[in-house]
């Protein structure tokens, strides 16, 4: 069987620093820091009261009032999205084949809010079950790609995948394996989700994984700063267009990037914390190249995982050192999670479209925030500190990892 090519020709973004691929793109380049007071409910008695929410999001801007009402915000975002990046990558829905169109799309949790919202209604009863009819449909991880199949007909594969903050590079991957076995054309693909509620920050506070920086909330998420004290939770969605390249060529389609591999691995360590040696990232990272077929020296830049965590950050770049050696010092290493906060199911897709667009404007945004050296990270690391930084990529790597030891890596690679 002949392995084809995949090329990715549509994006979506609905972040906290932009609301379209646009304004994603500009909060970027700029520095922007998406991390402010949290409005969606009191957070008097929460240790931390900040997170990188959507800015001026309004479902009526998407939604009549009747249909926002079916949907999570998760499900929303994914709709949004995805509609961005389907009419980005120019596809003609009246005569494309539908069976060869799927959707593959990623949520580490969910319909959050929905479940926190109907189990207080019923906590507040009088024991009687009234539940909203909406209450399963709307909450179930697979609603998101169902929703958008159903809105477009697309009738290929469709489903979730679910491995926490690394959902949806996994999903991405899922998408660049059935097209290169020929099961598709063409892939919706990315994640959504929308954990900033009460139980998503109060349960991220008990584990003691959220930065507590109540004072300067916009500088709370500092990858990589001797300083960081945890994760600052972000919500929204990406959305990607994975599409084999002939058949994009043929149509005459705009094509940003190459999908040119994938790597999974596992640590098989902990529940929550990384091994300390960056040992399954080590192996993601390898699998991802051989994958790709390329070699440690051909990559330019790498979005990492980077969370702003105090484990985390150290065992990842000792992990890139292990694997790119010497050359590491060439690569420029960021984190754009310093802009977004940590969108969990979503990190892998708004982190796979940051990687695109740096190829795109030969310019790697920033990891903004960085104070103090951390004597635990190389200092011939080149971790475009606080200001984008111009020069040529013409491979990029997105690294993103979960909570149960799931790691996914994803390359991209300009079309020559």
């Amino acid at each position: 069987m002949q392995i084809k090519r995949v090329v990715v020709t549509g994006m979506g973004a609905l972040t906290p620093i932009g609301n379209n691929l646009e304004a994603y793109w500009e909060g970027l380049r700029t520095g922007k820091s998406g991390c402010a007071p949290i409005t969606y409910f009191d957070t008097e008695k929460f240790k931390t009261k900040f997170a990188c929410e959507l800015k001026g999001y309004d479902p009526s801007d998407y939604f009549d009032r009747k249909e926002a009402r079916k949907l999570d915000r998760f499900a929303q975002y994914a709709l949004v999205s995805s509609d961005e990046a389907i009419a980005d990558s120019g596809i003609d829905l009246e005569t494309i084949d539908k069976f060869r169109v799927g959707v593959v799309w990623g949520a580490g949790i969910g319909g959050l809010e929905t479940f926190q919202n109907e189990m207080i209604g019923y906590a507040g009863g009088d024991g009687t079950p009234r539940f909203n009819p909406f209450f399963i449909p709307k909450m179930i991880a697979d609603i998101a790609p169902g929703n958008i199949s159903i809105k477009h007909g697309f009738m290929g594969p469709n489903y979730t995948t679910v491995s926490a903050c690394a959902s949806s590079a996994n999903a991405m991957i899922d998408a660049l394996n059935y097209i290169r076995l020929g099961h598709c054309d063409v892939i919706v693909t990315g994640g959504s989700e929308a954990a900033v509620t009460i139980a998503g920050m109060g349960g991220f506070n008990a584990m003691h994984a959220l930065s507590t920086r109540n004072d300067s909330p916009e500088s709370a998420s500092r990858p990589f700063d001797a300083t960081r004290d945890g994760f600052v939770l972000g919500e929204g969605a990406g959305a990607l267009i994975l599409e084999e390249y002939e058949h994009a060529k043929a149509r005459g389609a705009k094509i940003y990037a190459e999908v040119v591999g994938g790597g999974l691995s596992s640590d098989a360590h902990h529940m929550t914390a990384p091994h300390p040696e960056g040992v399954g990232v080590v192996r993601v990272m390898e699998n991802c190249l051989e994958n790709a077929g390329l070699k440690p020296e051909d990559v330019d830049a790498i979005n990492t995982h980077g969370t702003s965590t105090p484990l985390g950050d150290v065992a990842e770049l000792k992990a890139i050192s292990k694997v790119f050696g010497a050359h590491a010092s060439n690569i420029n290493i960021n984190s754009t999670k310093s802009m977004t906060g940590h969108l969990l199911g979503a990190a892998g897709a708004i982190e796979a479209i940051a990687s695109i667009l740096a190829m795109e404007h030969s310019i790697v945004p920033p990891t903004i925030n960085h104070s103090v050296v951390d004597e635990n990270i190389d200092p011939s690391f080149n971790l475009t500190l606080n200001k984008a930084q111009e020069r040529e990529v013409n491979v990029a790597m997105s690294n993103t990892f979960g909570f149960g030891g799931h790691n996914a890596c994803v390359l991209f690679k300009k079309i020559g």
